[in-house]
């Protein structure tokens, strides 16, 4: 608790430049309501030069070669953060937190499950496919306004949820020391590749209980982020998917439930994964190029109940989750996968601002899957600041 505290104080005035969040409340304190309905924060600003932005097309086929990149030029994107920086502006990678690599971490506690060195990695008997995976189509799919796109599984009609994407989140943030975001990981051991390479090892099974190497090294570089935006964030490093899998999302419940009763301050609860894109001897890597460097692309999972699930708050979770894609979307075009709207509980009925990140899957690069979470801390980071008196 003390070292947020203490980093939201020495970012306090570095982020100052971050004037995106007060313009945005102003409009919307002048324009909160729309038919009787609240506006979307990024229709606010969608004028002019910027609706080529949001209409920007991606690739719509994946690349199958083995090795192929796929770049996607965001270099036309305009960015208020560069403007009164001189001649040697500074870019959003810049205001990145530094983080060490996690291949130059070193672990004081590996765990039973230590992550291979070097010298003991088999290679062969499996191919990587590096793709970048564009829009989705069919009838399940339907696009968000400002970007993004949901992937409906349900009987719920693609034309309710479009209309429920439209609301703001439903819940408030404010300015406060105490916690508003809680990170933790029901896969907590679920891993990566060391580095971009042609075939993997089958021996391994992408899991570790390393925290330099597992899920945990993600959710510290979104909580980096956050917290250099004063965003106060309680992480849970607790393994709950070792040496049983069974279970998983008991023992992570029993983890982060005391943690709510205790801080009610927090209102925003995120379970970070990884996905596991594969086929018969196949290990897809989803990745494109953002600022010059390899992120892995991530996908937001919002559950929907049948009547059987005990949330019956989900849609609200929807709602969040159609704002949050949207930002990603907006700062990054092409980042994001779309959300998965799917009959699952995921602990989801916790808070409405509870949501599932698959960040990138196995075939992706530890160093890809942090920069990820480096770009997902840095956005949410942004919007949670963009919302604060807005209700």
């Amino acid at each position: 608790m003390k070292h947020f505290r203490r980093r939201k104080k020495r970012t306090a005035i570095k982020f100052t430049a971050l004037i995106t969040a007060p313009m945005l409340i102003a409009l919307l304190a002048n324009s909160a309501i729309s038919n009787g309905r609240m506006i979307h924060p990024y229709e606010l600003s969608k004028t002019g030069a910027e609706q080529s932005h949001y209409s920007a097309k991606k690739s719509t086929e994946p690349q199958e070669s083995r090795i192929k990149q796929t770049e996607i030029d965001i270099s036309d994107i305009p960015s208020v953060l560069s403007e009164g920086y001189g001649v040697n502006a500074e870019t959003d990678d810049d205001m990145l937190q530094k983080l060490v690599s996690p291949l130059e971490m070193v672990s004081t506690n590996q765990g039973e499950k230590p992550y291979p060195s070097e010298s003991e990695w088999n290679i062969g008997g499996g191919t990587i496919v590096r793709t970048t995976y564009g829009k989705y189509s069919g009838d399940c799919i339907f696009d968000l306004a400002n970007g993004g796109q949901v992937n409906n599984k349900t009987s719920v009609p693609n034309e309710t949820l479009i209309e429920e994407s439209k609301y703001l989140p439903d819940f408030d943030i404010t300015d406060t020391s105490e916690p508003q975001v809680l990170i933790y990981h029901t896969h907590t051991t679920e891993s990566y590749e060391p580095y971009v390479r042609e075939e993997y090892d089958p021996s391994f099974n992408y899991r570790t209980t390393d925290e330099t190497k597992n899920m945990i090294m993600v959710g510290d570089a979104i909580q980096a982020e956050l917290e250099a935006q004063g965003i106060g964030v309680v992480h849970v490093r607790t393994i709950h998917d070792y040496p049983s899998y069974n279970g998983s999302y008991g023992r992570s419940r029993e983890s982060i439930v005391p943690i709510l009763e205790q801080y009610p301050s927090i209102k925003v609860a995120l379970d970070i994964h990884r996905d596991a894109i594969s086929s018969e001897n196949t290990a897809y890597q989803p990745f494109l190029i953002i600022n010059g460097r390899e992120a892995a692309q991530i996908m937001i999972i919002s559950g929907c109940d049948d009547g059987t699930l005990g949330m019956p708050n989900y849609m609200k979770n929807f709602h969040f989750a159609c704002t949050l894609e949207q930002k990603f979307e907006t700062d990054h075009p092409g980042f994001t996968r779309p959300i998965l709207f799917d009959y699952r509980h995921y602990n989801q009925d916790l808070t409405t601002g509870s949501l599932l990140i698959e960040v990138g899957s196995h075939g992706n690069t530890l160093e890809q899957a942090q920069y990820s979470g480096q770009l997902i801390g840095r956005s949410l980071g942004e919007l949670l600041n963009s919302m604060k008196g807005i209700k």
